[in-house]
């Protein structure tokens, strides 16, 4: 599975699945970078098969809806679509 990593401070787990021509994805992801917080990410739209398979069950678990960007922190909280303020929150 394809998993890009962003260093920064270590706040708990964090995963981003995205879409690379998704905005919102785009925009999530910057925020994240802003925030110096380490994360890792997947553009969903960029893998094939079994792997793809294999990320949208994993994000599903926490997004049944299947939405982007999709930003799971510590395998317990979920957050869906660009939500500037309970990113920042999430973080503070």
């Amino acid at each position: 599975m394809v998993i890009e990593h962003v260093n920064g401070k270590k706040k708990g787990s964090v995963m981003l699945y995205a879409l690379s021509t998704c905005q919102w994805c785009n925009k999530t992801k910057e925020l994240l970078r802003e925030l110096g917080v380490e994360f890792d990410y997947q553009y969903v739209d960029l893998i094939d098969g079994k792997e793809q398979d294999e990320a949208l069950s994993a994000m599903e678990k926490f997004n049944p809806k299947g939405s982007f960007p999709t930003l799971v922190i510590d395998n317990r909280r979920c957050i869906v679509g660009f939500r500037e303020g309970e990113i920042r929150e999430a973080f503070a």
